[in-house]
């Protein structure tokens, strides 16, 4: 059962209150192949490497125009909010596999393209790209959670996609607030 855009403009003012900085990291996970997860207590950071052990180096979606992984896509946090609302299955459906989970405010108005984070002791800068969700994203959550995520694009319902600025440590609990 997923949900429905009924229950998702229902949830829309809960998710909009979300904190707009100076909250924790919720969770983490590593993707360390395509459609694999784990959930480590410590992620480590680098702006040479993106996540160590997860597959952005070796795999990722984007690439630049030299064939080198595109550094904007390094990390992806997903509001939790947005979490707890689309993920309504968890022991079947796989988790959303981004990097860290936070009650955060992603919206473009909140969290400007170059906007600066502390997440531990990185520091992220969001990027310019839109996560817009893909198609396992439908396939996993439903229609309606995909098209919520399109129709609302500065809200970025999705999260956002950042760059590594200064190498770090996350770990559950850790702050994050906008520098």
């Amino acid at each position: 059962m997923t949900v429905t855009s009924a229950e998702l403009a229902a949830a829309m003012p809960h998710v909009r209150a979300a904190p707009k900085t100076d909250t924790t990291i919720h969770s983490l996970c590593l993707r360390p192949a395509r459609n694999e997860r784990s959930f480590p207590e410590t992620l480590h950071l680098t702006r040479a490497h993106g996540i160590t052990g997860d597959r952005w180096q070796t795999d990722p979606w984007l690439r630049l125009p030299n064939g080198d992984p595109d550094p904007n896509i390094q990390v992806s946090i997903l509001p939790l909010r947005v979490l707890n609302l689309i993920w309504t299955n968890r022991q079947t459906t796989p988790h959303p596999g981004d990097t860290f989970i936070a009650d955060l405010d992603t919206s473009l108005e909140n969290l400007p393209d170059g906007t600066r984070l502390q997440a531990g002791t990185a520091i992220l800068r969001v990027s310019n790209l839109f996560n817009e969700g893909c198609v396992k994203w439908k396939a996993r959550y439903g229609a309606d959670a995909k098209n919520w995520i399109t129709n609302h694009p500065t809200l970025r319902l999705r999260g956002v996609l950042c760059a590594v600025e200064q190498d770090g440590t996350l770990r559950p609990g850790d702050p994050l607030r906008k520098l």
